[in-house]
């Protein structure tokens, strides 16, 4: 069943909204923020020194940007996002970095995507698109890929059964209480999830397999919070 489409607009609002407290939250609100973060980056498989082309899409305030770039510091990245504010506080967490970082602010679903990249990265954005925008995008993004090139996608995915997708968000939010958040923050991180529109998982690694991407595979999973990825073949067809 797909599921129903939201206007950018409110996705863009509640994130402009939030982007102040943004960071400062991250790590309570994702309890498992090392292995998450950490798998998208483990799964680029370039060498240190090389220097690759990289564009993360939905980027937000630089979370994963800034992880890459620890990794691999050689590397040419560029944040797009279509909330100002949310990229204002990337720029700020980049601000007397070097040129390789640049900024886009533009909807990663209509706006050209450039290219050709040795990879494509996202973290906590996809799953506000409609499953069809979903979809079009991987196609995009696939696109996009320089020949080898890797998608990666570190976001939340819905449990197929329902019960299992009730019990994955109780342990989420057990998780996160057990952080000692405060209780109004958690409600207001719980607000922002009205504007998710959650895909199942192996629905979404069929996409990437359907579009002629190789070594489609979930890297990690913690209750909804999942690291998934596809390469573009060296050779297509």
């Amino acid at each position: 069943m797909m599921r129903a489409r939201r206007r950018p607009m409110d996705v863009k609002q509640v994130f402009d909204g939030a982007a102040a407290r943004y960071d400062a939250l991250r790590r309570q609100l994702i309890p498992c923020f090392d292995g998450f973060y950490g798998a998208a980056v483990d799964l680029l498989p370039f060498d240190d020194g090389r220097p690759v082309r990289i564009l993360d899409v939905g980027a937000g305030t630089g979370l994963l940007a800034e992880q890459v770039l620890a990794r691999f510091p050689a590397a040419e990245v560029t944040l797009l996002d279509f909330s100002a504010e949310m990229l204002g506080r990337a720029r700020a967490r980049f601000a007397g970095r070097p040129a390789r970082v640049t900024f886009r602010t533009g909807d990663y679903l209509r706006d050209p995507l450039g290219g050709p990249w040795d990879a494509i990265v996202s973290a906590l954005s996809i799953h506000h698109l409609a499953d069809g925008d979903k979809r079009a995008l991987y196609g995009r993004a696939a696109a996009a890929l320089a020949p080898g090139g890797i998608l990666v996608n570190a976001d939340n995915v819905l449990a197929e059964d329902p019960a299992v997708a009730a019990r994955d968000r109780a342990l989420w939010i057990r998780a996160i209480r057990a952080t000692g958040l405060a209780e109004a923050d958690l409600e207001a991180a719980l607000e922002r999830t009205r504007v998710d529109v959650l895909a199942p998982l192996a629905l979404q690694l069929g996409w990437l397999r359907a579009l002629g991407l190789a070594e489609v595979d979930c890297a990690y999973k913690w209750h909804h919070f999942a690291v998934f990825s596809g390469r573009r073949p060296v050779t297509d067809g």
